[in-house]
């Protein structure tokens, strides 16, 4: 596989521990140069504690999504615009995404058929669908 990509990195913070994010990073490098790195989510919650310490030390940039009502998890849907805007945009030829969701299956295959590998990163209670839709899945 190819080791120059420049790869778009966009973490799901609702999904995915912090605790992760060096051993991702060093993976990715093995492919490219991690050119993009976005975590979504809510910061004003204490959820995310964890993950606002990881965001400067590795050069991370903050995407707020508030959650407009209960239930409902508008953080996926600003992930999945901010993945279609990189797609489009041209400066990116990998995507890498850290989440246990299987709602970003249908946004795998979207990249996939546009040509360019997805990264998939998650904890053991991934679902099978979006392991088995990515390029790869660690």
């Amino acid at each position: 596989m190819n080791n120059n990509y420049k790869i778009a990195l966009l973490i799901d913070c609702d999904n995915v521990s912090h605790q992760s994010i060096e051993g991702v990073l060093q993976e990715l490098a093995k492919y490219g140069a991690v050119n993009v790195r976005h975590a979504h989510g809510n910061w004003n919650g204490p959820q995310l504690g964890g993950w606002i310490e990881k965001l400067h030390a590795n050069a991370i940039r903050p995407i707020q999504q508030f959650a407009y009502t209960t239930g409902k998890n508008a953080t996926d849907a600003s992930m999945i615009i901010d993945a279609m805007d990189l797609l489009y945009s041209g400066n990116v030829n990998a995507f890498a995404l850290m989440t246990s969701d299987s709602d970003f299956t249908p946004l795998v295959m979207r990249i996939l058929e546009a040509g360019l590998p997805v990264f998939g990163f998650g904890e053991r209670k991934t679902p099978m669908p979006f392991v088995n839709a990515c390029s790869q899945f660690a």
